[in-house]
């Protein structure tokens, strides 16, 4: 578990629009995380 102000390791997702973006794309820029189930799966 990270602590606060400590910096996040980097990984890789899937954007909504099936691109790959990694976490460092956005270094200097403030980033929130939303996930979220997929429509119409059980998750």
């Amino acid at each position: 578990m990270p602590t606060i102000g400590e910096i996040a390791p980097d990984f890789e997702l899937f954007s909504d629009e099936g691109e790959k973006v990694k976490l460092s794309d956005f270094r200097g820029k403030r980033v929130i995380l939303y996930f979220y189930p997929k429509a119409g799966t059980l998750g």
